[in-house]
Formats: structure tokens, sequence, C-alpha cells
């Protein structure tokens, strides 16, 4: 399915709809000048009706400035007022659970039921990463008990008779992230809501929820109540009055994933990107974007209605990819549950 190629005859979706913000430093600015845009969007967001905003923890990567998504959350927390902030995700190999516990936990208690905790299996960085941080690739086996004692953690149970202060009974919420179907069977087996990267690993998206609805078992709530299944679905989007820059956009978007991923050590220039797009290199970054909802404003919004639908979704994380800073904001704009 690919969403430049959906019906157009759809409605715009009726669902949540939330940002996924990777606080991108793009050519020529300064990671300070990359995090004032990303409060200008948690603004905009706060005041325009988008459900949450999440930042995802990347590592050793000179064009992503979210290497800290708490302190991301606390600066942008206290400069709004209404929308959700949350970590999508926090990488929990690459920590102990007590120190997210208590991270997330001071964050809940300044800013009480607002805060979200996304959690990935992933390292968010390679080898020299895990290294640096005093971390072994080993840990990502130990994701389903850390998952596990954080829950207890955040219900004030504890563990071993260790309490996370910040942490006890905020019952910060958990959310699952993944790009697999291992992500899918462990949210389905916790009962908590799982969120699919579709917006960079689309291939196991229809398993993966098929998976997470037939498996799902509800779990006990603060309140007593029980947990329901909740998919969350991720979509690239670019949208903007004229089509044809909206789509320019999109090119020069895969130009810079080629040069990332493919530069076998050295750096790529743009020609060298764009030769490599007319081959295998390109398939694969075209694949990665499959679900891209990209053009005018109106035919962005019937491409997510398509994809809703095709996605089961309860809700969608919208992640901007313009490069150029006025089609980014202008997308967020543009697709704003609220005017």
């Amino acid at each position: 399915m690919s969403l430049q190629h959906s019906v157009t005859d759809t409605p715009a979706p009726t669902v949540p709809l939330s940002l996924l913000d990777l606080a991108q430093v793009g050519p020529g600015e300064t990671v300070a000048e990359s995090l004032a845009h990303s409060l200008n969007l948690a603004q905009y967001a706060d005041q325009h009706g988008y459900s949450r905003l999440w930042y995802a923890e990347h590592h050793n990567m000179p064009a992503i400035a979210s290497a800290a998504p708490a302190v991301l959350i606390a600066h942008m927390a206290a400069h709004t007022s209404r929308i959700r902030l949350g970590a999508g995700g926090v990488m929990l190999p690459n920590h102990s659970p007590l120190a997210i516990a208590e991270q997330y936990g001071t964050l809940a208690e300044l800013h009480p039921g607002r805060i979200d905790l996304g959690l990935g299996r992933a390292p968010g960085g390679d080898q020299a990463v895990f290294h640096a941080l005093r971390r072994s690739p080993a840990a990502s086996e130990h994701f389903p008990g850390d998952v596990v004692e954080l829950l207890r953690y955040f219900s004030g149970a504890g563990v071993d008779g260790v309490r996370a202060t910040p942490g006890s009974n905020t019952n910060v919420p958990l959310y699952i992230l993944g790009s697999s179907l291992f992500g899918a069977q462990l949210a389905a087996a916790v009962g908590l809501p799982f969120a699919f990267a579709s917006h960079f690993a689309p291939q196991a998206l229809e398993r993966a929820v098929d998976i997470y609805l037939r498996d799902f078992r509800p779990a006990e709530l603060p309140d007593g109540s029980q947990s329901e299944p909740y998919v969350m679905a991720a979509a690239t989007v670019i949208a903007d009055d004229d089509p044809d820059r909206a789509a320019a956009q999109l090119h020069n978007a895969k130009v810079q994933r080629v040069r990332l991923l493919f530069n076998r050590g050295r750096n790529l220039t743009n020609a060298e990107a764009e030769m490599l797009l007319d081959g295998p290199q390109g398939a694969q970054v075209d694949e990665m974007l499959r679900y891209a909802a990209v053009g005018t404003p109106d035919q962005v919004r019937e491409q997510l209605a398509s994809f809703t639908a095709h996605a089961r979704a309860d809700e969608l994380i919208l992640a901007p990819l313009a490069g150029d800073r006025d089609v980014w904001l202008g997308t967020v704009k543009h697709l704003a549950p609220t005017p």
C-alpha cells in the first residue's frame, strides 16, 4: 500500500493526531537553533489540538538532537500547558529501570497527567554507543523483565525493597514501541498500548497488529478497570499548498537518508546519493517511506484516513519530515486538529 497512490474519496482521519519530533539539526543549523524550532512546534501543537508529542532517543547522530528525551520533555512541558509529552521512545536497554522510573516520575510530579513513557528495545546507536553508555548488547534480552520492573516502580510496589522516589504511585502510562513482531507480542502479553514504527519500518505492520489484537491480555489499571488494546501507528508527513514543493521535500529527504545509510565511512555528496537513489539503495529507502503521506493538505488528510483504516489505528503519530523549516512547521499547521 502506497499512501501517495491511495484513493482520494475518503474523509479526513477522525482518530487523535499526535506528533513525533526527532529534533533534527538541519543543514547549517546549530543544535540550539534546532531545539528552538522544536519549541515552536511544541507550542503550536499545544494550542491546536494535537494529543501528544514524543521525542525519540538516538545517540551519536549529528543530525538528531534528541539523545536525552527526558530533558527535552522537561523543557517543552515548562513552556506548554495542555499537550501530553513523552518519549517515543526511551531505549530501555541503555538504562536501568530505576533510573528511568525516577526521571519520568519526577516529570510526572512536576506536570501531572501530561507525561508518557514509550519504551523501545533497540539500542538507539551502534556498538561504540553501547560501550560509551557502559552497557552491553545483551541488555536487550532483559527488555520484557525491565518493562515489568518499571510497572512495579510506578505503581508503588517497588522491587526487592527499592522504591522509586519520585516515581512511586505516579502510574506513568507505558507504551510499547516496535518495528517487528516482538513488540506486538510483548505489548499484548502485558496489556499495554502498542505503537508501531511504520514511519521507517513498515514491513511488519499488518502482521504485528494482527498478533497484538489477537493475543491482547487485559491488565488491571490503577482505577481498577481493565486495559483495552490500543494501536498507534506512525506515518511520515509532508503537506504544502504547492504539491510540487511537497514532492521535492520528499525527494530531498530520500537523498539525505541515502547519505546517512549508505555512506560507507565517507561523506557522500548529494550527486552521489542521487545516483544511488536509482539503484537498490533507493528501493530500500522507498520501502522505508512506504507510509509517507505527501501532497496538498487535503491530499495528505485523505492519505492518512486511508492509512488509519489500513493500520486499524486508534491514534496516528505524525512524523513531519521536510528539511525546509517553513514546510516542516507548515505541515504541522496544515494538519492540526483544530485551527
